[in-house]
């Protein structure tokens, strides 16, 4: 029986490139679902992640075995952006779900990142150089989302954009060189110890 991953994340880029982020976890019997995002580009604020959670948990059938919250950092440190959700959340959630079912995780900056991780496969989707950033430590590139959309050039960056280059990705070439990558997977995978 495949374990059960609820993913919430906080926009359209993050429901449509986690699925192929997460493609590899299916031969480990990991089955994560597509990801749950506020509704109307709100924001993913403690409110919201419980409100996801629980509609995940009441529509949902075989439930989720656990539930992973992925929000973007955007420039703070992880520390920041995490302890609302992780101070606050597990009052929130429905009875069921036990704290230590609910993982809160951050992409360093933006997800983005997670693609300039793997330069070679985004230097094949561009057609092009992928500039002067350091794609060794991709979780230290300044605003990397800024950064893919001026490599895009004429070509607006959307959500289906975002989708199509996460298609050609290595995850294991994301793994090796982004640490809040490898950090989302570990909370997909295991989690901490019980």
């Amino acid at each position: 029986m495949a374990k059960r991953v609820a993913v919430i994340a906080s926009g359209e880029t993050e429901r449509r490139a986690i699925p192929h982020l997460t493609a590899h976890l299916r031969d480990q019997g990991i089955e994560v679902s597509r990801p749950m995002i506020p509704p109307n580009n709100s924001a993913l604020n403690v409110g919201m992640a419980s409100r996801l959670i629980k509609a995940a948990w009441f529509s949902s059938f075989p439930k989720p075995d656990k539930f992973v919250v992925l929000v973007d950092t955007d420039g703070k440190t992880p520390r920041e952006t995490l302890a609302p959700l992780e101070t606050n959340l597990p009052s929130r959630l429905p009875r069921g779900v036990s704290p230590g079912a609910v993982l809160c995780v951050c992409a360093q900056w933006h997800l983005e990142a997670w693609y300039l991780a793997d330069a070679d496969s985004l230097r094949d989707y561009l057609g092009r150089s992928i500039g002067d950033v350091d794609t060794s430590s991709p979780d230290a590139i300044r605003n990397p989302k800024l950064h893919l959309k001026n490599l895009l050039a004429d070509k607006f960056y959307t959500a289906r954009v975002s989708e199509d280059i996460a298609k050609r990705l290595d995850a294991r070439a994301i793994l090796q060189r982004s640490p809040s990558f490898r950090t989302f997977i570990t909370a997909v995978e295991n989690g901490p110890a019980p």
